[in-house]
């Protein structure tokens, strides 16, 4: 509020439980869930401790919904085979986060670090896509670590990404991004306001507070909030004016997704509004080349980063 309207109001010093968020909405779930009748309240405290505060998942999600693992808190099974396969799933994930996201944030922390003069076309493209990489190796290896984890322990999370970047529009991307985040705010907030079921203006009006609480969940600053609203725009334009489902050709729907992706991921990763605003007039007018963005961009790609863009890009539906 002090950013939007120039306000002075204290911000107090309060430092946040790391992890936070997901640990929050783990527990609503469960306080929903009672509250609604779809699960029996659970009479033993330990165990509902243990829902909310599971370590595999505790700080990086996937956001596990209790009527998910209910049965598996109760009873479940924990075999040498299960074990194996979350050794297996745990190394992916390790693998992505340590081999290709970090690679991948190297080079996007220094595009995102240089100055205006530093920039050119091809900089700036090649630090949107290294960070639109980065955070989805990132993420969904930490997903898979989680997933992993649980496996080892008998518990089956639900798949937190599933091709996003193979989407062929931004609807079916979020049916492929972040799915317990999109699956927790479908059930636990649009569909309890009304959803697509109280008329179109209502429905869109839906569709962006959801959103807008989507970009407010990863963080308080508006690029954050923006990012949210951008896709939650573009949600609506497709069931508008867009006409990105009538075309036949579905690699040019894919090329679509991906770069609408890679455009909000600059805002996202913005340290705000105005470098989000450079980022994107140079990705689209700079075309000037000086020696500043020359020595930039050959400090980029050293064959370390060459050969992770290269296994990225083809494991990108991994």
């Amino acid at each position: 509020m002090n950013g939007l309207l120039g306000l002075a109001i204290p911000i107090p010093d309060i430092v946040m439980p790391i992890g936070i968020s997901f640990f929050t909405f783990q527990a609503l779930s469960y306080v929903i869930d009672v509250y609604r009748g779809d699960v029996q309240p659970q009479r033993d405290y330990g165990k509902v401790l243990l829902y909310i505060s599971f370590f595999p998942q505790l700080i990086a999600g996937p956001i596990v919904k209790y009527h998910h693992i209910e049965q598996e808190i109760e009873d479940r099974q924990q075999t040498s085979q299960g074990v194996a396969r979350g050794i297996r799933r745990f190394i992916i994930g390790l693998a992505k986060k340590v081999l290709i996201s970090n690679t991948m944030g190297l080079a996007a922390d220094h595009v995102f670090g240089l100055p205006l003069q530093g920039l050119d076309i091809i900089s700036a493209w090649i630090g949107a896509v290294s960070y639109a990489l980065q955070i989805y190796y990132d993420f969904s290896g930490y997903s898979d670590m989680a997933i992993g984890l649980g496996q080892m322990f008998g518990f089956h999370f639900r798949e937190n990404f599933q091709y996003p970047y193979h989407g062929d529009s931004m609807q079916d991307f979020w049916r492929r991004w972040h799915i317990s985040l999109s699956t927790w705010f479908k059930e636990y907030l649009y569909i309890p306001l009304g959803g697509n079921r109280k008329g179109t203006v209502r429905t869109y009006l839906n569709k962006f507070f959801v959103f807008f609480c989507t970009g407010l969940w990863h963080g308080t600053q508006w690029t954050f909030v923006l990012w949210g609203l951008i896709h939650g725009a573009f949600l609506v334009l497709e069931d508008t004016i867009l006409p990105i489902k009538k075309c036949k050709i579905r690699w040019l729907r894919q090329f679509y997704t991906i770069v609408v992706a890679v455009l909000a991921f600059v805002v996202f990763r913005a340290e705000d509004l105005a470098q989000a605003g450079q980022m994107f007039q140079m990705m689209f007018t700079g075309f000037k080349i000086t020696p500043e963005s020359v020595s930039a961009l050959v400090s980029i790609l050293d064959p370390l980063y060459l050969t992770t863009l290269v296994a990225a890009v083809v494991g990108r539906c991994l």
